[in-house]
């Protein structure tokens, strides 16, 4: 468009919901449940769950805790490899009666999410909760980041998770149920690590914290919430080994809780979001990390 068109161009308008409409109204829970009914079927997880990154540290966790709260067909997108076969096959074991798949899905790749999205809708009927777990952590000096080393950290955990998102709300759209999108961002969203320089990976996952926003503005009207979560640093393989001791010491110093947190407090929050219980929480971000970033 030449610049001379620009007075002349019409911009797309979002649609917000409704009140009236059927996906965005109340759902309350049947009276005729004793109380620990009720407490149990506020935050059940049923239908269909993607975890992006479901055989990692944490998104593995997750999974755990989708099944330990009902989920009926887990569906894994990750990388293939022995570590995720072994993890998989754990789950199985422990979740017997839940059917458990998994994908070697890279999530960068547009066609492959889409067609993956797509199978979900033909093999089991829709999809209802989205966790993007899948991720990488980027720790260079600015001066010295290679260009490269910025897109594959943005490409993977910005755009990844949009990709995700927008292939999985195609699919909730198709299938008039709505659903749930949850967002890993990080605190690195919200302040600067210290010591660690890692200016590409705060910069995308303050941009996953922006996009959750906009994708739950826009996409509310169609049943769909989408939120995010922000974890503090985490007891994972990524924050262990004799090199990131000191790290980890300043960590602590810097924690009110004077500690790094377990994957599994993460899945509180999780359960939360994706469950009936977090109906009315839309475009919001959970910060855990004990108290990492108050100082």
């Amino acid at each position: 468009m030449d610049r001379s068109e620009l007075t002349s161009r019409l911009l797309p308008e979002m649609t917000l919901g409704s009140a009236q409409a059927k996906l965005n109204k109340p759902l309350p829970l049947p009276a005729n449940l004793s109380p620990a009914e009720r407490a149990a079927a506020r935050f059940r997880i049923s239908g269909v769950a993607v975890v992006t990154g479901g055989t990692g540290d944490l998104g593995s966790v997750a999974c755990e805790a989708l099944l330990e709260h009902g989920l009926d067909t887990l569906l894994v997108w990750d990388l293939q490899g022995p570590a995720s076969t072994r993890k998989i096959e754990t789950l199985r074991s422990k979740f017997p009666s839940a059917r458990i798949e998994f994908s070697n899905i890279d999530v960068t790749d547009d066609a492959q999410v889409t067609k993956a999205s797509q199978e979900a809708l033909e093999m089991v009927g829709g999809i209802d909760v989205l966790l993007t777990f899948a991720g990488v952590v980027s720790c260079d000096h600015a001066k010295d980041m290679p260009a490269k080393e910025w897109r594959r950290t943005f490409d993977i955990n910005t755009t990844g998770s949009f990709l995700c998102a927008k292939a999985v709300a195609n699919v909730m759209v198709k299938s008039g149920n709505g659903g749930s999108i949850v967002h890993v961002a990080s605190i690195s969203a919200h302040r600067v690590n210290f010591p660690q320089p890692q200016v590409a990976y705060n910069a995308s996952k303050a941009a996953v914290l922006a996009m959750t926003k906009s994708l739950a503005a826009e996409w509310a009207v169609h049943g769909i919430r989408v939120n995010s979560i922000s974890p503090g640093y985490m007891d994972t393989i990524l924050n262990e080994g004799d090199g990131l001791q000191a790290a980890r010491t300043i960590w602590n110093e810097r924690n009110p809780n004077g500690r790094i947190g377990s994957p599994e407090e993460l899945c509180g929050a999780v359960i939360l979001l994706a469950s009936s219980a977090g109906r009315y929480i839309n475009g919001a971000d959970i910060i855990i990390d004990g108290g990492q970033t108050l100082f």
